[in-house]
C-alpha cells in the first residue's frame, strides 16, 4: 500500500469522510508535507477539502490562530497534521463540541505513516481502548510502581477516556494514529515519584531515566539526564507556573504495533507502557488550563486500578 492509499484508507475507514462531507486538513511548515497526502488524498476520492497552513506554535498545548479555530468549527472533519500538538486546546474543544470530528497528528512524519501504530487493526485496538476505558471510569485510585518508585493517583469522579483511531460520529475526537485509554487525575491527588524511561515531550527519547516526584498533584522535582547534561532546560516550562507542573493525565497504551520513535504521538500510544502528563487537562476532563501538555513514557511498568493490577512489568496481567 503505498502512501496516498494508506491515506485514503484512513479517511475512509477511520474518519468515514462522506461524499457530501467537507475535509478541513490543518497543518504548519514543518509538516505541511503529510498536510498536502491528506488534502490530495481527499481530493482524489473526491471529496471536498480545504487546506490551512499556520506557523509553528511554540510549544505543545497552544492555541492555533483564531482564524484557523474558527474554520476548525465549520468543518465536518478537521484532521491536524501538526509539529506541536493542538490536541489540548481551547479550538479542538469548541470544534469538537460543535460537532466536527477532529483528528489530531501532533509531530506526525511520513515514516510514520508506512509502518507502525498507523498500521495496527483498528478494530482490534478500539475493542481493546474501550475496554480499559471502562476500568479507568470505574477506579478510583490508580498506583504506578517501577524500579523503587511509587507514584499513586486519586481517579475518584473522573472518567475514562478513549482515544481509538477510529472517528466515525460527530463531535468524536483524538489522535492518529492512535490507541490509548486515558483519564484526569485529581489535581491535588498525586504523591510519590515515577520513572519515566522511554520518551518525554521537550526531549525526544530518553538516553537516561528521568525520575519525577510529585507532593499533592505538584511537580516538584526533575532528576536525570544524558551525556549532554540535565534535561532541566528541556523541561523548564514545567515550572515556570504552578499550573504547567500540575498532574493532567495517566494514559494506558494500547497498540501493538506502535514503536519507541521519539514522538509522543507514537510512544503513548506503545503497548503495555503508561503514561503520564503535566499541564492542560481541561480538555478531558480536569481543571487545569497551563501553557504546554508534556507527556512521559514509562516502560515495562507495574499498573494497579484500585489495588487490581492491570499491567505487571509491562505486560497485561489478563487478556484485553
Amino acid at each position: 500500500m503505498n502512501l496516498q492509499e494508506r491515506a485514503q484508507t484512513i479517511l475512509s475507514t477511520n474518519l468515514a469522510l462522506g461524499e457530501d462531507e467537507t475535509l478541513l486538513v490543518v497543518t504548519d511548515d514543518p509538516t505541511r508535507e503529510v498536510g498536502q497526502l491528506f488534502y490530495d488524498a481527499a481530493r482524489a476520492l473526491g471529496r471536498r477539502a480545504l487546506l490551512m497552513v499556520m506557523p509553528e506554535g511554540r510549544v505543545t498545548g497552544e492555541e492555533p490562530p483564531a482564524a484557523v479555530a474558527a474554520a476548525m468549527k465549520t468543518a465536518d472533519v478537521a484532521l491536524c497534521p501538526t509539529a506541536k500538538s493542538i490536541t489540548h486546546t481551547t479550538a479542538r474543544i469548541e470544534a469538537a463540541a460543535a460537532g466536527t470530528r477532529v483528528v489530531t497528528m501532533p509531530g506526525v512524519t511520513m515514516d510514520m505513516l508506512r509502518d507502525g501504530a498507523a498500521c495496527a487493526d483498528y478494530a482490534e485496538v478500539e475493542r481493546r481502548t474501550m475496554a480499559l476505558t471502562k476500568r479507568l471510569t470505574h477506579a478510583k485510585t490508580a498506583r504506578i510502581e517501577k524500579d523503587g518508585h511509587v507514584l499513586t493517583m486519586d481517579l475518584n469522579g473522573r472518567n475514562g477516556v478513549a482515544s481509538p483511531g477510529v472517528y466515525r460520529t460527530p463531535g468524536a475526537s483524538g489522535n492518529f494514529p492512535s490507541g490509548e485509554a486515558y483519564i484526569a487525575p485529581l489535581e491535588s491527588g498525586a504523591n510519590g515519584s515515577v520513572v519515566i524511561d522511554g520518551s518525554m515531550v521537550g526531549i525526544g527519547t530518553l538516553a537516561e531515566p528521568l525520575v519525577v516526584t510529585l507532593e499533592n498533584g505538584r511537580l516538584v522535582q526533575a532528576e536525570g539526564g544524558d551525556a549532554n547534561g540535565t534535561y532541566a532546560e528541556q523541561l523548564s516550562i514545567l515550572f515556570a507556573r504552578p499550573e504547567n507542573g500540575t498532574i493532567a493525565e495517566l494514559g494506558i497504551g494500547t497498540n501493538e504495533r506502535a514503536k519507541l520513535c521519539g514522538i509522543i504521538l507514537e510512544d503513548e500510544k506503545l503497548y503495555g507502557t503508561v503514561h503520564v502528563a503535566f499541564g492542560t487537562n481541561a480538555s478531558f476532563g480536569g481543571v487545569t488550563k497551563a501553557d504546554c501538555h508534556y507527556d512521559g513514557i514509562v516502560l515495562r511498568p507495574t499498573l494497579y486500578l484500585n489495588d487490581e493490577c492491570v499491567i505487571r512489568d509491562g505486560e497485561f496481567c489478563e487478556i484485553i
